[in-house]
């Protein structure tokens, strides 16, 4: 069991993070703390990038394996805070919880990394074989695994532990998910007069119609492939007396393993083609979308809404020695995987990475109102990465 002293610190790092308001390109706060605790606790080194991810090293005595925990920075925001019952950047305790934006999504995973690597160096007197590294991560919440990709050129890790909400619970895969942009083209005229013009809201819903017999496939443990219409707009917008010239609409495709980004465009590009075969008037582009923003660091980061899936083996071995380690310890794991998507689509995803997922407490808290981590389980998720680096620097 984690000693008090510990306890204490690890709960009072959390409700600090949390009492630093950092939205998506808003991290700079959190990433002060982060770093003065990593050099307060003998870090090797500490470095930002770029992006303004901060990463922690710590060399053990030993030639070994690189492990990096992930855990990210910002979080989503706060729409109304007269609808909370405690203030969301107070970082109260009330009971046996912490309220507050982020405590879930995920600021005690963040804290009970940061720590558990300390102690861990600390107890072993660096006597492992390997390299630990911390990375505190931006822009997650916009893009899985954009940033993360500058992390993993600058650490080059061997393992990577996502501390995403798991129930304490050890993750070995997720669904993947991208964003895929419609766009249909007519010709603009008065709404008196439509045979004048070509009317792209009426042309974009026979491609959607067209779109829906597209079956994603199914796999045997992540579930099915989804592609899903999320919205839609013309233009001119709003459109009195126009037929509109153009018209958008979004789809949330949920990806499975061995899915890329020509696989999953072919089957729709050739359902659009068909229909540009039969009506000349017919004019389609159908895209990934691209995100841009700006990080606290004056950057831009910019990418290609395509975020893979990924799965392990329960019978991996680094799997095994995870778990063994973890049940000697005195827990018990369930093996599954994500919901949701994370920073193991770059990791895992795109650079073959072997990743795990594991955090304190339950997925559907976070984004909530009333958000919240149970001590219990942030105190128990310390002791649980301690297990891991066991299992991992031998």
């Amino acid at each position: 069991m984690l000693e008090q002293e510990r306890s204490g610190e690890v709960i009072d790092l959390c409700r600090t993070l949390i009492k630093n308001k950092s939205y998506s390109g808003e991290e700079d706060k959190v990433a002060q703390v982060l770093r003065g605790y990593m050099e307060k606790a003998h870090f090797d080194d500490v470095q930002t990038d770029k992006y303004g991810n901060i990463i922690g090293h710590i060399k053990g005595r030993k030639k070994g394996p690189k492990v990096l925990f992930d855990g990210h920075m910002d979080t989503v925001p706060v729409e109304d805070e007269t609808k909370w019952q405690y203030p969301p950047f107070a970082a109260e305790i009330h009971g046996d919880k912490i309220y507050g934006r982020g405590a879930s999504d995920m600021k005690g995973a963040a804290a009970a990394m940061v720590a558990a690597a300390g102690f861990f160096a600390e107890d072993s007197d660096r006597d492992f074989a390997g390299d630990i590294y911390f990375a505190g991560v931006v822009h997650e919440e916009c893009f899985e695994g954009v940033a993360a990709r500058e992390i993993s050129r600058i650490v080059k890790p061997d393992y990577v532990v996502i501390g995403e909400a798991s129930n304490l619970n050890l993750k070995i895969g997720q669904r993947g998910r991208a964003e895929i942009v419609l766009e249909s083209f007519g010709k603009a005229c008065h709404s008196a007069n439509p045979e004048k013009g070509i009317n792209a809201v009426y042309k974009i819903c026979r491609a959607i119609e067209m779109l829906k017999k597209v079956k994603p496939r199914h796999h045997a443990v992540l579930g099915d492939g989804i592609l899903e219409l999320t919205d839609i707009k013309s233009a001119p917008y709003p459109g009195a007396s126009v037929v509109p010239e153009y018209c958008r609409a979004t789809y949330d495709r949920r990806l499975l393993t061995g899915e890329n980004k020509e696989s999953v465009m072919e089957p729709l590009k050739n359902a659009l083609t068909e229909i540009m075969r039969e009506d000349k008037d017919a004019q389609y582009k159908i895209s990934y979308a691209v995100g841009q923003e700006k990080c606290y660091t004056g950057n831009c980061i910019i990418g290609e809404r395509f975020f893979p899936g990924w799965l392990y083996k329960e019978d991996d071995e680094f799997i095994e020695n995870i778990i063994a380690e973890l049940n000697a310890a005195g827990f018990s794991p369930e093996i599954t995987q994500y919901n949701f998507c994370t920073n193991g689509s770059h990791y895992a995803g795109e650079a073959g990475i072997k990743t795990i997922g594991m955090g304190p407490s339950k997925e559907n808290i976070a984004h909530t109102v009333d958000e919240y981590i149970e001590i219990d389980q942030l105190i128990k998720v310390t002791e649980c990465y301690n297990a891991i680096m066991k299992a991992l620097l031998k």
